[in-house]
């Protein structure tokens, strides 16, 4: 009885939610694939998954059994990458996501598919909180705090949150010198994808304890649309540190009212306690901890 194949195949279908895209992954029929994972629910007594026409979700068994099983085989690559003659060369897939701040993160993950060709990323570019277990993600980088007591986590760097325009814009607009200043200025936002509600700017609050007023001409799901709006010149925007630095660098933007800012982020890497640190993890979290924030001082 190949026990160990059938879980292969059972936490590829967790982690497609289908029989036929695992059986693509897997090179065999999707029939194959159903039959595995009946023979499989028929020797532990248990159903593994909720079958539909629609869709296949993990019951509450099938969850607790995924993760398990997902220890075991994080243990047998680790076992066979020890004592593999080529054990010098991390390799295999590694499932990713991080944010869609593409010209923070690509650079540093092309430079990492140069230094490991043997290493296949699968990367989702997104802003969501994804499930890392749950999902089948080897790893995940994020903002905020981490609360979920199933992950491991390394601080990647620290970022502050900016006001920005073109000096062109400021000088048709004027410079804003105070909070008050700022409802005379076209602003360029960006809404969350978990709430769909407007990211606020962390501004102080008016000496009247009311919110600054922010007219706003341009809303986007992308702060990567919002960089590119403000550097045509047609508002002020908040964006991250990271995002503007060579820009303002260079003078082609222009930062104002840092003073009534109050906020500073943390990237955080995330990966899943239960699982072995496989080489082509290792060397993933190394390279992003020392790549992504090479010059990491906080402002």
């Amino acid at each position: 009885m190949d026990s160990l194949g059938s879980i292969s195949v059972f936490v590829q279908v967790a982690d497609t939610r289908s029989f036929t895209e695992a059986g693509r992954l897997l090179g065999v029929s999707s029939s194959a694939v159903g039959k595995s994972i009946a023979r499989l629910e028929e020797r532990l007594a248990v159903r593994l998954f909720h079958r539909s026409t629609r869709s296949i979700t993990l019951t509450a068994e099938g969850a607790l059994y995924l993760e398990r099983c997902r220890r075991i085989l994080a243990e047998v690559e680790a076992a066979e990458f020890e004592l593999c003659s080529a054990a010098s060369a991390p390799r295999g897939k590694l499932r990713i996501s991080v944010p869609q701040v593409h010209g923070l993160v690509m650079p540093v993950l092309t430079e990492f598919m140069r230094l490991y060709p043997d290493i296949e990323l699968d990367v989702d570019l997104s802003d969501r909180m994804v499930d890392v277990v749950e999902e089948g993600f080897d790893a995940v980088v994020r903002t905020g705090n981490p609360k979920d007591s199933r992950l491991m986590a390394r601080q990647l760097g620290r970022f502050r949150l900016v006001l920005v325009a073109t000096p062109e814009y400021f000088a048709a607009q004027g410079v804003p010198r105070t909070l008050e200043d700022l409802a005379g200025h076209a602003c360029l936002r960006h809404t969350l994808h978990a709430t769909g509600k407007l990211e606020l700017w962390p501004l102080q609050r008016l000496a009247d304890g009311s919110e600054p007023l922010l007219p706003t001409r341009f809303v986007t799901t992308s702060i990567e649309a919002v960089h590119h709006v403000v550097q045509q010149g047609l508002g002020i925007a908040c964006l991250p540190d990271f995002m503007v630095r060579e820009a303002v660098e260079q003078g082609r933007l222009q930062r104002v009212l840092d003073e009534y800012l109050e906020y500073s982020g943390t990237f955080w890497m995330l990966w899943p306690s239960s699982r072995h640190a496989a080489a082509k993890l290792r060397v993933f979290i190394d390279h992003l901890c020392l790549r992504l924030f090479p010059v990491n001082d906080g402002q």
